[in-house]
């Protein structure tokens, strides 16, 4: 049996662990117990000190090679004109296709983007003796609604409840607490502020129930229907009109033959119990992600969404991605760091008052992608394209 209170410790120094000497040291402990070099890894540009928050143990860097896509063209609410995309990704063959997917809809007049809803919650359980006491106890929620919003928003300044949905399972009344939160991702913004309402709650309620703070059908970083249904994080459209000559002349297809792949996809969709009905919304968003400073694990819920398309009577063809749950932010979190507010401002979309175009962005570059893996897909060039761009030895 190993000795835990033995066990070596990584170098740490509770006042001045953010340091290039810290990192140093770590980096040498490291290389004296395994042998590796890193050579890359300790090769950095920024100070340190702008770390603390964003990660403990700091020891170097994981380069991710960025690469640009576009002009991505956007005619939405918030982004407009034409952007540059920086894309973080080791994925031979991916900057490549939604560059091919920008052109083609770029010269098809542009993306229509929209965002449609915005939440974030945080849902917590409350336990009572019996459900009529757990049914009755929502009751009260309801009734008290405006002094449990004044608990939970005096704990931030731009946060804002907006709604509390309520699901009761025997005698456990689960509360899914809605906010809005400005231009941050808003996870801990939302917790802090229900912990303060659901402590309020305990200490007015006639009977101070007993809760715990997430009950799990807020389902933090795990894909859901209930969150493809109501939303978390941004709901935003992206659709564009593609005419057939354009779709033709720049990938090979025709339209109905994308229509008549639409049809398939849809019925494997279903059948596999996907998340996302599209090609792949998760390739794009990962790669932006890691450029942007974003919490790439939110991938995992962000990537979910609903394709709808028409074969129009002309022979062009509508086409539009839905998606349900897009967290992304602009400010706070990994968005402030150095290359990654770089790649921010690179889409002006850095800091206050930019959430909501970057999150059209988000739903163009997707779109984007979809256009050209589908059409790859119908052409026979999805495998030719990867042995020639995406193979590394």
């Amino acid at each position: 049996m190993t000795d835990t209170t033995h066990r070596t410790r990584i170098p740490r120094d509770r006042e001045h662990d953010y340091t290039r000497e810290m990192a140093d040291k770590r980096q040498a402990f490291v290389a004296e117990r395994t042998g590796a070099g890193l050579d890359h890894i300790r090769r950095y540009s920024f100070d340190p000190a702008v770390l603390p928050g964003n990660i403990e143990n700091f020891t170097g860097v994981a380069q991710v090679p960025i690469g640009l896509a576009g002009p991505l063209t956007l005619r939405g609410e918030h982004a407009q004109g034409d952007f540059f995309v920086p894309l973080a990704t080791t994925e031979g063959t991916l900057v490549a296709s939604y560059n091919r997917g920008m052109r083609v809809l770029g010269e098809s007049g542009g993306i229509r983007t929209t965002v449609v809803d915005d939440h974030m919650q945080r849902a917590p359980a409350f336990i009572l003796d019996d459900a009529l006491q757990a049914r009755e106890f929502g009751r009260w929620v309801d009734e008290h609604l405006d002094e449990i919003r004044a608990a939970a928003e005096s704990t931030t300044r731009s946060g804002r409840l907006t709604y509390i949905g309520q699901h009761q399972i025997g005698p456990l009344r689960y509360l899914r607490v809605n906010y809005t939160t400005g231009d941050a991702a808003g996870q801990n913004m939302t917790g802090k502020a229900t912990l303060a309402a659901c402590e309020w709650i305990r200490a007015n309620h006639p009977d101070h129930p007993r809760f715990v703070l997430s009950g799990a059908i807020d389902t933090d970083k795990k894909h859901s229907q209930i969150n493809m249904l109501m939303t978390r994080g941004k709901r935003v459209v992206a659709e564009a009109t593609i005419p057939k000559e354009v779709l033709r002349r720049l990938t090979g297809v025709d339209t109905r033959e994308l229509f008549e792949y639409r049809q398939i996809g849809m019925a494997g969709s279903f059948m596999s119990g996907a998340a996302y009905n599209g090609a792949h919304a998760a390739n794009g968003l990962t790669a932006l992600f890691i450029a942007t400073g974003q919490d790439v694990a939110n991938v995992s819920e962000s990537h979910s969404g609903v394709t709808y398309t028409q074969l129009l009577e002309n022979g062009d063809y509508y086409w539009s991605t839905t998606l349900t749950s897009l967290i992304v932010a602009t400010y706070g979190g990994g968005t402030g760091l150095p290359t990654q507010r770089e790649c921010l401002e690179l889409l002006g979309c850095y800091g206050a008052g930019k959430v909501q175009k970057f999150a059209e962005i988000c739903a163009g570059v997707v779109l984007a992608g979809d256009v050209s893996l589908t059409s790859a897909i119908l052409a026979g060039d999805w495998v030719t394209s990867h042995d020639a761009l995406g193979r590394n030895r």
